[in-house]
């Protein structure tokens, strides 16, 4: 007990008394502050004073008038909501489709004689070309031979080769649309050999000469379509050589 005295008397000693406690803090009295009143004694009768003053008034109606935008443009009852639509090409024409270009390049591969026109020749044009080459596929078919792969996969590389070695040889330079359009119209008289084969046996001499001349058709044509569309004055039969050896696999196809 004698350490614990010692302690005690050594505690910092203090003014302060449990008695204040009752009186004002920081100077401010219960008179000035009713909030400092005991438990009890506050008047709880009077309004409270920080109730939010939006909440107090009631709201003003809205008395003025809604914004209504003027019409500016007043159509004509004459005039028709599809006008905007008479000056616009046909869908087929919007597609790439164009039946009259289809059909001279037809006839340009049907007469091989006859002059190419370069600015028709040098579209992308592949609904002719996709069409031939299933129609090839088809009279395969007829003669008992399933090669639609090998159609579509021969027709792919030597359009690939065709691509790369015009643009060497040439100083516009083609595009491979371009390309594949040309070397599928010329495709056109391998169906007419491919039918032949349906009828009647190409592996003989006169089969030999029909193939060979269709071949000839071929390429002559499509050399004369290249040359016409990529101005290559005097290069015909170095164009003609690689087409006659691309038609030439397609004529193995149809003979054997």
């Amino acid at each position: 007990m004698s350490g614990f005295d010692h302690f005690n008397a050594d505690f910092y000693q203090s003014s302060y008394s449990v008695d204040d406690q009752s009186q004002g803090g920081y100077g401010y009295s219960n008179a000035e502050n009713p909030y400092n009143k005991q438990y009890g004694q506050y008047d709880y009768s009077q309004p409270m004073g920080y109730a939010s003053p939006g909440m107090m008034q009631p709201q003003q109606p809205y008395t003025g008038q809604i914004f209504q935008p003027t019409q500016t443009y007043t159509p004509s009852p004459t005039q028709s909501m599809y006008s905007s639509f008479d000056d616009e090409p046909p869908l087929l024409e919007e597609l790439g489709i164009n039946f009259d270009h289809i059909w001279q390049k037809t006839l340009t591969v049907l007469h091989p004689l006859k002059a190419a026109d370069g600015s028709i020749m040098n579209e992308t044009d592949l609904a002719g070309p996709m069409v031939f080459c299933l129609a090839f596929g088809a009279t395969l078919l007829l003669s008992g031979k399933i090669q639609f792969g090998y159609v579509y996969g021969i027709s792919a590389i030597g359009c690939l080769g065709m691509y790369c070695l015009l643009n060497l040889m040439s100083m516009t330079g083609v595009s491979f649309g371009c390309v594949a359009s040309v070397l599928g119209y010329c495709l056109l008289p391998m169906i007419v050999l491919s039918s032949f084969a349906v009828l009647l046996s190409l592996q003989g001499m006169m089969g030999i000469i029909l193939t060979a001349a269709i071949i000839g058709w071929c390429s002559f044509s499509a050399s004369k379509i290249f040359i016409s569309a990529l101005a290559m004055d005097g290069q015909q039969l170095l164009v003609a050589y690689p087409c006659a050896l691309l038609y030439g696999v397609f004529a193995l196809i149809s003979v054997f």
